[in-house]
């Protein structure tokens, strides 16, 4: 199915298929069988649905699972209880997000009562659903730099000019407090040309790093509250695996300075170097986006630019910091 843009205003439910058999949960899976053979098992099965005796949805069952079940277990003891439905006033728009999001093959369509009034399945929708899951990958993209790629597209290279310019000030504003700290520490790169060589590889690893960070706590922050209980969690999690993530290319980085330079303290500091900046990364990765969201601030937009700012920021301040310590 190719939609238009009116058919994608229209309700899901004109859309849906009505030839599917309604179980009860609490069927055997021999009754159910035998009542699939009954009725017929539609145009294309994926999934099958039970309900209660009000005929409400209350499970899904997976067609293998439903085949290699015992015959004697009864339907609500082999079924998910967790289904995610469409409603039934949703539009074709919204059901092709369903599918985008969830990435389920069917979804049922329910009325206000919850009661099953269709099926709709990936295969009417597959070329919307690739397109809007496109989009949403385009727009994770755009927003991790600060801005949503709906609000400039097609917009004016003015308007374009607003939305864009002002996140980009954060970097501004962190490459010159970079660039004053390195003046700061000019006595200490004149002295060691390996510790300005290698500048740019540490702060290229700890802003991935924190890029990676910030992506992951702005998906959990999706599916779970954030309490301050949550962030200690999340964070003590990170700070473990940021101490691995450090330690290994901390380790790698200093042998190929040591290897290539000659150098051993200038390879100490360098790798002892990386693994706090990868900790600090990752502590800035987690803090940024629980801090904007708990001040209702869209993490997903604002986190970008003030994560990667902060990132050099420390970076640098404990690379060069090290190096005037130890060179």
């Amino acid at each position: 199915m190719n939609c238009t843009k009116t058919q994608f205003n229209e309700p899901v439910k004109n859309y849906a298929r009505r030839d599917f058999p309604l179980l009860m949960q609490n069927m055997t899976v021999r009754e159910a069988l035998d009542n699939i053979r009954q009725q017929g098992s539609g145009e294309q099965i994926i999934y099958f649905y039970a309900a209660d005796e009000s005929g409400r949805l209350t499970g899904v069952i997976p067609t293998r699972r439903l085949l290699t079940a015992n015959p004697e277990q009864l339907l609500c003891d082999i079924m998910e209880k967790s289904v995610i439905a469409i409603p039934e006033n949703a539009s074709v728009l919204q059901a092709c997000e369903f599918f985008a999001h969830h990435r389920f093959l069917a979804l049922p369509v329910v009325d206000s009562r919850g009661l099953i009034c269709g099926v709709i399945d990936v295969g009417q929708f597959t070329e919307e659903v690739f397109n809007i899951a496109e989009r949403r990958q385009a727009d994770t993209m755009f927003e991790a730099i600060g801005f949503r790629a709906a609000q400039i597209r097609g917009a004016s290279a003015l308007k374009a000019f607003r939305f864009r310019f002002p996140w980009l000030l954060a970097t501004i504003t962190s490459g010159t407090v970079c660039a004053i700290m390195a003046g700061a520490f000019e006595i200490t790169l004149a002295k060691s040309l390996v510790i300005a060589m290698f500048l740019a590889l540490v702060l290229g690893l700890a802003e991935s790093v924190s890029m990676q960070s910030m992506t992951v706590t702005i998906q959990s922050l999706k599916i779970t509250r954030p309490t301050i209980r949550w962030y200690l969690s999340a964070l003590t999690r990170e700070m473990r695996m940021s101490v691995l993530l450090g330690g290994a290319c901390g380790v790698i980085v200093a042998c190929i300075v040591w290897l290539w330079r000659g150098d051993l303290m200038a390879a100490i500091c360098i790798g002892f170097s990386l693994l706090i900046a990868v900790m600090t990364a990752c502590f800035f990765g987690i803090t940024v986006p629980w801090l904007m969201h708990a001040c209702k601030l869209d993490p997903k937009i604002s986190s970008g630019p003030i994560t990667l700012a902060l990132t050099d920021i420390g970076t640098l301040l404990f690379y060069l910091g090290m190096a005037a310590m130890v060179l």
